[in-house]
């Protein structure tokens, strides 16, 4: 289903119109007839600065307004909340204060692209891969078609919240919940942050393989900015109130050199202040924000949450470790290849699942069956530091063994615990490449206690990491894209604070 962005009525259009149109040094039409007005029929008659008592009552006027002023700006800094007369509230206030409260961070305002950056796109879903075609993964609202296959393994009454979903459609995923957020609203005016709903890892995705041009895997971006750099309210920010969703890894869109790979869409000009959320961001850049990736749970209601808790809590996991994963014939010394062989030689105590190819894409019984009987899952870095496995394994209630730091620990703030080792193990790389430690050992080391509290901590943590399946959340229980909302409101209204932010 396509996101409905609920078009505006003829008077919002004319609204739409004057806020996309160019600024110049000139005043706009709207303003220079406002005060021609002004001058022409709101100057009282007969006033003259002549009059004596003119003269005294603007002398006058303009000393209270000159002693407001400087109490009023002095105590700006650290001024209290306004207070109030204590007065009754009646029901429909209290939804009203309620609903405010439930914004204080501030609203969102959701462009509406021209379709040519989204909608298009989807439209065109034939030719999103330059392998196959994605049609089937991109249907219902991104979440991609049932996973019936899971129905013999999931709690019967939750066989409908699995799909099939892809690791690369969170653009689909944030447009469609922004547009029912609580605290949307179709006035930019009273917006403090503007939600730009361009598919650019979608548009890019065909353009990164084969003989593609620079020109090619850029140019959709490019156009995105000229119609982005056109609106007032970009124009006036220069970009620090927006941000966007970009559904693939940062590096896809770092593109330094014309033969490198991927598009140079973050180093254009006017994506530099715009808030950029990715599931696998640059740690040293502030303006990428890692969200995670999305997994095939996706609960319709907070007992949903609450069902798949429990069931894998009370799991039984007769495996020690786990690693699902493909080697990689292509890269020298693959790490991959050394964590197989541990997992063979521990017997009994380590199941592996073989992902070479395709074998594993979105959600294949095998995956889910295993780690849900493993206590820990084995998580090396994918094609980039991080993984979608990671979050696979945690949804199950396995708790992830990690060998780069920057696969997660580096990544997703808002999202995973802040104490490391609550929730994960963590094995220095090269000391399993140089034999001083056995990863079946280092598992075998911790307590049934221990492996229960970090088992625990990873289920906490499963509302955070998933999508929920209704356009509106959850009821209670803060979802991946809650928590990510929270995130960015209050990131920018933390910079709003900041004496000096550049152009």
């Amino acid at each position: 289903m396509l996101p409905d962005s609920h078009p505006t009525s003829s008077s919002q259009e004319q609204q739409k119109k004057t806020l996309t149109s160019s600024s110049s040094s000139t005043l706009s039409k709207k303003t220079q007839s406002l005060l021609l007005n002004i001058n022409n029929n709101n100057t009282p008659p007969y006033f003259s600065l002549s009059q004596p008592l003119v003269r005294t009552s603007l002398f006058l006027s303009f000393l209270s307004l000159h002693l407001f002023l400087f109490l009023a700006f002095r105590s700006l800094p650290f001024s209290l909340p306004f207070s109030r007369p204590y007065s009754p509230v009646s029901s429909t206030n209290a939804s009203l204060s309620l609903h405010h409260h439930q914004c204080a961070s501030g609203r969102i305002f959701v462009y509406e692209l021209p379709a040519f950056f989204n909608v298009d796109i989807l439209k065109q879903c034939d030719n999103l891969n330059p392998w196959s075609s994605s049609c089937d993964s991109l249907v219902n609202n991104g979440f991609g078609p049932p996973a019936t296959h899971l129905a013999s393994i999931v709690p019967k009454g939750l066989a409908s919240t699995w799909f099939r979903t892809d690791q690369f459609v969170s653009e689909i995923i944030f447009h469609n919940r922004i547009l029912k957020h609580r605290c949307r609203t179709s006035e930019p005016g009273l917006a403090a942050a503007f939600y730009v709903p361009f598919y650019v890892g979608l548009a890019v995705g065909k353009y990164l393989w084969l003989n593609h041009t620079a020109e090619e895997r850029d140019r959709q971006c490019r156009m995105m900015l000229v119609w982005l750099k056109d609106q007032e309210h970009y124009r006036k920010s220069h970009g620090w109130d927006h941000f966007i969703t970009m559904g693939r890894i940062t590096w896809d869109f770092r593109r330094s050199k014309d033969e490198d790979w991927g598009s140079s869409c973050i180093y254009m000009g006017g994506m530099r202040n715009i808030t950029r959320l990715l599931i696998e961001r640059n740690s040293w850049d502030y303006f990428d924000v890692s969200v995670p990736y999305p997994t095939g749970f996706h609960p319709r209601t907070d007992s949903d949450v609450a069902v798949w808790q429990d069931f894998v809590r009370t799991r039984r996991r007769d495996t020690l470790f786990c690693f699902a994963g493909g080697t990689r014939s292509k890269i020298k010394d693959d790490f991959r290849v050394l964590l197989l062989k541990q997992c063979h030689d521990a017997s009994g105590s380590c199941q592996a699942v073989d992902c070479r190819g395709t074998r594993c894409a979105n959600d294949t019984s095998a995956i889910l069956r295993t780690f849900l009987g493993s206590k820990f899952c084995l998580q090396p870095r994918g094609d980039s530091f991080t993984r979608r496995s990671i979050f696979d394994c945690m949804v199950a209630g396995s708790i992830p063994v990690l060998f780069w730091r920057r696969s997660a620990y580096y990544q997703y703030e808002w999202f995973l615990p802040r104490e490391a080792d609550s929730y994960s193990v963590f094995i220095n790389r090269n000391e399993v490449k140089n034999g001083s430690r056995n990863i079946r050992e280092v598992l075998e080391g911790f307590s049934d206690e221990e492996v229960t509290r970090m088992r625990e901590k990873v289920i906490e943590t499963i509302p955070r990491i998933v999508y929920a399946l209704p356009d509106e959340g959850l009821e209670s229980v803060k979802d991946a894209f809650d928590v990510a909302m929270e995130g960015v409101l209050g990131r920018l209204r933390e910079q709003e604070q900041w004496e000096y932010k550049w152009k």
